[in-house]
This record gives C-alpha cells, sequence and structure tokens, in this order.
C-alpha cells in the first residue's frame, strides 16, 4: 500500500518503538525501529488495531541472541519446505508447457497458469508469520549492504536475507493474474516458429533445408550466427533472416506465416503464396507481440501499490532481483558502447569477412571455433551421441569429469540433474531446496540433439551446476543462490564456450579469442538491455497505451538506441532490430542480467587461466547470494567492471596486429 494508504500513523509506531526500546533495552535500537517500520508499512486494518499492533510488537520482538538463533533456524527451515515443495508442484503442473510432447490443450494451459505459491505469503500475513520475520530481521538498503556487508558474518548476511523475505504484501490474486500473463507469454513464445524451409526470395529460390523451423528469437538468431561458416550462401541466409526478424518487430509479419507449413514467403516483398498462387489475405499479425508486454506491464503494476521498497517493476528488476543501482548500470553498459575500441574491433570483423559490416553482423560469430565450423557435420556429431534425452542425462557426469571434478563429485551433482526434451527454445530449471533435482531443457527431435540444441543444453547445464552448488553447498538456506541470474548466465557462458572442447574437437579457447567474442557480446546486448528498460520506462509514463502505440514505442527506441551507438558502426539508421528479443515478453527486465553475466564471464574466465576450473567453479559458487561486487571480490577479488574486456579487447587487437 502507498503511503497515505498506511494504516499504523506515524505517532503510533514512534509509540510502539518507545514502548519496546523501554521493554528491550536501548542496545537494540536499530533493530527495534528498523523492525516496528517494517511491520507497521504493511500492517493493514485486519491484521489488528493500532493497540494490537503494539502489543504484537511487544510480544514477539526477540532480543536474547540465542533465541534470535533459533527463531532463525525455524523460519529457514519452514520455508524451505514450503518453498521447495510449492515449487516441485509448479514445475508439475508445467511439464505440458515446457516439456515435448502433444499439442497443448486448454486445461494444460490453466493447470500451467495456476500459482500454487500465490496464496503462500497472504496466509504467512494473515497467521503473522510475515509480521514476526520482518520485526525481528532488518530489511537493509542496497546502499546499507554495500557499506556494511564486507564486515558480515556469514550468520549476518543470513539474517540479511532473512530480512529481504517480506518487502512487499501483494494480493494474491494479483500474484496470479502476473503469473497467467508471463504464462501466456511463454507460450506464445514457443510455438513462435517459423518454417525456414519455406522462405523464398523473389526468383522463388529456397535457402534452407527441408524441415527446418526455428523459433522467434533464439533460433532465428542461432541460425544467423552459424551461417558465418558459410562462404557460399552464408550472407544470403543472413540478409532473409535479418528481414524476417524485422517482419516480427514491426508486426508486419502475415499471421498465416507463423508455424505454418502450408505456405512459403517471400520476407522481401513480403508476399505469401500457396501452392503458386499469392494469397490475397496475408493479414500481418495484429501487435499480438506488443498486446502480450502490455498484458505483462499491466499486471506488474498493479504490484507495484503492495511494494513499499521497491514501487515499480524496473525497481523490482533491478534494484531488488540484480541488487545494482539502475544509474549504475547504466553507466556500465555505456562505459562499453562509448568506448573507441568499438570501432577497432568492428574493423578486425569487417577485415575478417572482407566486406563492410551490415546491421545483422551485431551477431558476428566468428571469434569462436564454431564460427568456422559446418554446422551440419556438428549435427551429425551431436545427433549421433544424443539420441534421446537419457543419452544427454547419462553423459552429464562424463562432461564434468572433462571439467575437471572427481568421477565421485560428478556423479553427485549430476544425480541431481534431470534432461527433459523442450518444448521451447531451452531452459534450466533450479530446484528451490535443497535434494530436489533441477532441470535442463533443450530440443531434442526424434532425430536426435542438432548442434543448436547441444551448444543450448551445454549453456543450461552451466546454469544446472550453478544451481545445484549455491543450493546443496551454502550453509545457510537463506543464502542459498548467486547475486543475481547474471552469476549464473557467466557459468552458463563458461561451460557454452567449452561444447566444442567437450567434443573433442578444440582445446581451451585462447584467451584473445575470448576477450574479443565477450567484448562484441557485451557491445550487442548491452543495446538491447537499453532498449528493454527504456520501453518499461516508456510505459510507466504512459501507462494507458495502446497495443499499437506500444509497438511504435518499442521502435522509436530501437531506433534512437540504434542510431546512438551502433550506426555509425554496423550501418542503417533507424534500425529497429534490438527489438527482436523475446524476453522482452517472457522475461521481463531480464536481459540486463546477460550484460552483466558476459563481464562476470570474462572476468571469471580470465581469472580462471592456469587455475583448476572445478575447483574454482566450487569456490566461488558457494559463496552464495551475497551483493554482486562482494561475490565479485570473493570470486577474483575485483569488482564488477567493463575495464578487464575493454583492456583485453584492446591487448588482443594488438597481438592480432603483430602476428
Amino acid at each position: 500500500m502507498t503511503e497515505h494508504q498506511r494504516f499504523i500513523s506515524q505517532v503510533q509506531i514512534d509509540n510502539a518503538i518507545k514502548s519496546l526500546k523501554k521493554s528491550v533495552g536501548e542496545e537494540h535500537a536499530f533493530r527495534v525501529e528498523r523492525g516496528v517500520v517494517q511491520v507497521a508499512l504493511l500492517w493493514e486494518e485486519g491484521d489488528g488495531s493500532a493497540k494490537e499492533f503494539e502489543e504484537f510488537c511487544l510480544k514477539h520482538f526477540v532480543s536474547d541472541d540465542t533465541q534470535l538463533r533459533t527463531l532463525y533456524k525455524k523460519l529457514e527451515s519452514n520455508f524451505e519446505i514450503l518453498n521447495g515443495y510449492l515449487h516441485k508442484i509448479d514445475a508439475g503442473l508445467k511439464i505440458p508447457l515446457h516439456v515435448s510432447g502433444p499439442p497443448t490443450t486448454d486445461i494444460d494451459m490453466i493447470f500451467g497458469a495456476y500459482d500454487p505459491g500465490a496464496h503462500l505469503d497472504a496466509d504467512l500475513f494473515a497467521n503473522k508469520i510475515a509480521f514476526i520475520t520482518m520485526l525481528n530481521f532488518p530489511h537493509y538498503t542496497l546502499s546499507e549492504k554495500s557499506e556494511k556487508g564486507e564486515n558480515w558474518t556469514r550468520e549476518e548476511w543470513a539474517y540479511a536475507r532473512m530480512g529481504d523475505r517480506f518487502t512487499s504484501r501483494v494480493p494474491a490474486d494479483l500474484r496470479q493474474e502476473l503469473s497467467t500473463a508471463l504464462t501466456s507469454n511463454d507460450s506464445y513464445i514457443a510455438d513462435y516458429n517459423i518454417i525456414m524451409s519455406n522462405l523464398v526470395d523473389d526468383a522463388g529460390k529456397r535457402f534452407f533445408p527441408q524441415g527446418m523451423k526455428l523459433i522467434s528469437h533464439w533460433g532465428l538468431r542461432d541460425e544467423l550466427k552459424s551461417n558465418y561458416a558459410d562462404p557460399a550462401q552464408g550472407v544470403a541466409k543472413q540478409r532473409m533472416i535479418y528481414e524476417v526478424m524485422k517482419h516480427i518487430i514491426d508486426q508486419s509479419i502475415p499471421a498465416v506465416v507463423i508455424n505454418n507449413e502450408e505456405v512459403t514467403w517471400d520476407p522481401y516483398t513480403n508476399k505469401v503464396y500457396k501452392g503458386d498462387e499469392v494469397m490475397l489475405d496475408a493479414t500481418r499479425e495484429p501487435d499480438t507481440r506488443y498486446a502480450h508486454l502490455l498484458e505483462t506491464f499491466n499486471a506488474a503494476k498493479k504490484l507495484d501499490a503492495y511494494s513499499p521498497h521497491y514501487p515499480t517493476q524496473i525497481d523490482r528488476a533491478i534494484e531488488l532481483d540484480m541488487e545494482m543501482m539502475l544509474d549504475d548500470v547504466e553507466t556500465l553498459f555505456e562505459s562499453l558502447l562509448k568506448d573507441p575500441v568499438v570501432k577497432e574491433v568492428a574493423a578486425h570483423i569487417s577485415a575478417r569477412l572482407g566486406r563492410p559490416l551490415e546491421p545483422f553482423d551485431i551477431w558476428y560469430d566468428g571469434f569462436k571455433a564454431r564460427g568456422t565450423m559446418d554446422e551440419q557435420k556438428l549435427t551429425e556429431m551431436t545427433s549421433k551421441k544424443y539420441p534421446n534425452p537419457q543419452a544427454l542425462k547419462d553423459d552429464l557426469p562424463y562432461i564434468l569429469i572433462k571439467f575437471g571434478w572427481t568421477p565421485a563429485r560428478a556423479q553427485q551433482i549430476a544425480a541431481l540433474i534431470e534432461v527433459d526434451p523442450s518444448r521451447g527454445a531451452g531452459h534450466a530449471m533450479g530446484a528451490q531446496m535443497r535434494g530436489d533435482a533441477a532441470r535442463l531443457r533443450t530440443r531434442i527431435s526424434d532425430k536426435g540433439m542438432d548442434y543448436k540444441g547441444y551448444n543450448i543444453a551445454v549453456h543450461e547445464f552451466g546454469h544446472n551446476v550453478e544451481q545445484t552448488l549455491s543450493m546443496n553447498d551454502v550453509d545457510y538456506y537463506m543464502l542459498n543462490g548467486v547475486p543475481n541470474t547474471g552469476f549464473t548466465e557467466a557459468l552458463a557462458f563458461l561451460f557454452q564456450a567449452k561444447d566444442l572442447q567437450l567434443l573433442g574437437l578444440q582445446s581451451s579457447p585462447e584467451l584473445d579469442q575470448t576477450a574479443l567474442d565477450v567484448f562484441w557480446s557485451c557491445y550487442e546486448i548491452m543495446g538491447v538491455s537499453l532498449v528493454d528498460i527504456r520501453v518499461w520506462q516508456w510505459l510507466y509514463a504512459h501507462p494507458n497505451a495502446t497495443p499499437a502505440q506500444l509497438r511504435e514505442a518499442v521502435l522509436n527506441i530501437s531506433k534512437f538506441v540504434w542510431n546512438k551507438y551502433y550506426a555509425g558502426i554496423l550501418g542503417g539508421k533507424d534500425e529497429i532490430l534490438l527489438g527482436i528479443y523475446s524476453h522482452m515478453l517472457a522475461y521481463p527486465l531480464y536481459l540486463p542480467n546477460y550484460a552483466v553475466g558476459h563481464l562476470i564471464n570474462y572476468q571469471i574466465h580470465a581469472y580462471m587461466e592456469g587455475r583448476p576450473f572445478a575447483g574454482e567453479v566450487e569456490r566461488m559458487f558457494t559463496a552464495g547470494r551475497l551483493i554482486p561486487n562482494l561475490w565479485m571480490k570473493h570470486a577474483v577479488g575485483a569488482e564488477v567492471s567493463t575495464a578487464p574486456v575493454i583492456e583485453a579487447a584492446k591487448a588482443a587487437l594488438e597481438n592480432e596486429r603483430g602476428r
């Protein structure tokens, strides 16, 4: 609820604090003041009168250290039980939506959209467990954690994370509404496939193999990347994918071509054919993409009034979830986007390609060894090695052994990871209690796992290893996990970079090539992330927007960011390419985590040179959920920064010139 709606007045708060200090002593002043205010912020009329509020504080404040430790342990244990089993239910209900199988039905959608934990917080406020937690465990701001956290003990950090447990009081129906919107978006994207073998140019020529269909945006982007290894038709394929992407972003794509194998489509002219005839009714998709995004915004905005510490979705995504300040994130990204070395790296890529760069070269993939390899041959290897999900599951321990884990430890970790064939592009789903399995999902057809699926699988396996270590091997349950999802992305990127090494096709990637690859990946995703942030800022400034108005806003924001950071490097003016990412619909404001993840990935990768990979992964990823810069200091001795990858890119170019 907002400030003016608060049921407990400032006078009543002051009276409760005065009474409680008199009861327990001034030595507990900070916890008393912080705890009483925290409870008052979310206390509603239905919780009791002002007098009952004061009596509650006097009764339930714990001043004795031993009793406080006992309270913490009981709360921690029971939260693990609740979180763990509710997550298992949720994961089970979503199997028809996440795992490949028969077409999803209406009843699958209803069950999949149901959030079994939607009423949990409401129940914990009603029975006062939430208030007992808030009263005794202070919530610290990000600034306070940054200032004090370096000197906290592990127990003090665990207490601080307990203080983060209840910072809002969102009604269950609003939580359910947001869950339903996100599930709907996820399903929309999971079935948004382009039939690549049915794409033609104005001469009727087809460039893609029979049966190829790719999900937007992941499959389209990865196919575009793979074609840097095709000197004959690679550029032609990339230009066609580029045209497809633009039609998806501006919603000029004919609705009939989406996931439809019965028609052919020329994305250059935007004409659709059935047989030899041009289809007269090739109506564009009716802003469905932006209707879904708007639905998410409207559902998320309803949470604002119940989140006094983080009153917008932007605050919750950046300051609460990432635990970074928005200004710091934008400054971090701009420090790389504006650096002069961008032009030097671009010139180096252009020289490698033997042509001027084009807008889609934002996804240049030639610094990876796979960028020069025939993907079809790689697919022949992966489909033979992994004909089904069980084959991948059986191989997980051996992958870990190749990375340096002992056989016993590899078996222990892999036993807590299950493999499923994904209906969508693929994802990793961690457990929420110790001893439960994480889930690895990637696309596996009846012909086996193609190289794209394998590459995604190795990435998701990195997530799963992080999820397993940071859940099962952290000393306090409330510290489980990593500071933000950028950190789990960092380990996923480290695993993914070794995919060819695992197939026996490459030794450890060269540090120079890794530096250039990470730098260019940062350059791409940081601009995309700024678009994501600015779209949400626009939504808050225009809360009554229509899908059509939102579409125009996304196009204008994409053009603005492109013109500011990319037009002088990759050509093109008013390009909309940065608006293609499906995360904007399915994972709102998640994209900045990728950018931070690339930075962390490089800092860790460089630190690990000459050090045992498995041992360092275990050391770093069992530190638990500290704030980002403290975690990084523990891991590599330095805070999150663009400087290491910028300097490494400069050095790599110097080395290239010297060869």
